[in-house]
């Protein structure tokens, strides 16, 4: 596809690189790349081909979020208007939690304000040394309101979540895995080698029971323990009448690596 704003990169076995493509804005998004990104995800979401999603920044930034030089555009709105222009880029979140495949965000740089939102939307995050994640909203008289509060708090403490958003506070890469929002840190400008090398290791597992256990264990932190007992079940109820199933079974006892196909 020929984005103004984005870079895709299809890579072997099945994993896509999305770069945001605005690194004299700190990769800030305005309407247009909302737009391209709302098709980006959405084709992603839909290209059965797919096996890992990678998010990354161009240059010196993830993402700073929406672009401040335009907020002026989504004020002008009305609060209606406004609400339907958050709609847009909150259901390119909502898309990368609910997919079905893994998504990582390689996040070499800061990642701030909606940047840090779109990377708790993802399954996984890779930092180098130097990224940053902060939330600067309570500055500019606003919260973070495109997951940033609601998100965050299911990954941290309460405690944790209101010294984030209330005091509009900033983490290192260290600080972000010691409290569980990084899943590794790597050294600078080696974030998506990082994510690569963990894509490469799902790529090993199977893509129906990976998926799988992305829709439950999503699903098990909104509702009660027997609920997700039963949602366990079901899932694994799907996978056991699965040719993967069969295959990593027969691998196992063969002591082979198995071959899958998604089905």
């Amino acid at each position: 596809m020929g984005y103004q704003y984005l870079l895709e990169d299809d890579q072997p076995a099945g994993v896509r690189v999305l770069t945001l493509n605005r690194p004299d804005r700190l990769n800030s998004w305005n309407a247009e790349m909302r737009g391209e990104m709302r098709d980006a995800i959405d084709r992603a979401a839909n290209d059965q081909t797919l096996r890992c999603l990678v998010l990354a920044g161009a240059g010196r930034a993830f993402s700073a979020g929406e672009d401040v030089s335009g907020m002026g555009d989504l004020t002008a709105m009305g609060t209606r208007g406004f609400r339907a222009a958050a709609r847009g880029i909150h259901d390119v979140f909502d898309t990368i939690e609910a997919i079905e495949i893994p998504v990582i965000a390689a996040i070499d740089g800061v990642a701030a304000g909606g940047g840090f939102e779109l990377a708790l939307s993802c399954d996984f995050r890779v930092l180098s040394e130097r990224a940053r994640f902060v939330m600067p909203e309570a500055k500019v008289g606003l919260i973070p309101g495109s997951g940033g509060c609601s998100r965050l708090v299911k990954h941290v403490s309460l405690g944790r979540a209101k010294e984030l958003v209330m005091l509009g506070g900033s983490l290192t890469a260290d600080a972000a895995l010691q409290m569980g929002l990084a899943t590794e840190v790597r050294p600078e400008g080696q974030a998506l080698d990082g994510a690569l090398e963990l894509a490469a290791r799902l790529g090993q597992l199977a893509p129906l029971a990976i998926g799988m256990a992305k829709l439950v264990l999503n699903t098990c932190t909104d509702v009660d323990a027997e609920t997700g007992r039963k949602l366990e079940r079901l899932g694994q109820s799907v996978l056991k009448l699965t040719d993967d199933h069969r295959e990593g079974a027969t691998a196992f006892m063969e002591k082979r690596a198995p071959q899958w196909r998604g089905l």
